[in-house]
């Protein structure tokens, strides 16, 4: 981001020019922030359809912590590939 100018060495023009860049570039931040509002939108959903399907378990509830733990700190050999 650019540092904002010093006001009073800008002439009238150079003024109206600044604003019309803020203006557009604000527009297109606030289109970006509603396309990302609306796959966030979209995730919560399936997410929640998901956790309707398995009445609320996460899948992470299947993952053995303890034993990934072990994989993690070195202790135990990883699970074979099946």
């Amino acid at each position: 981001m650019e540092p904002f100018p010093d006001l009073q060495t800008l002439s009238d023009d150079d003024l109206k020019r600044l604003i019309d860049e803020l203006t557009k570039e604000e527009q297109e931040v606030s289109y970006r922030r509603r396309i990302l509002h609306g796959k966030i939108d979209l995730l919560r959903a399936e997410l929640q359809a998901r956790l309707r399907e398995t009445g609320g378990k996460s899948v992470l509830e299947e993952v053995d912590v303890d034993r990934l733990a072990a994989i993690l700190a070195g202790k135990a050999a990883p699970p074979s590939e099946g």
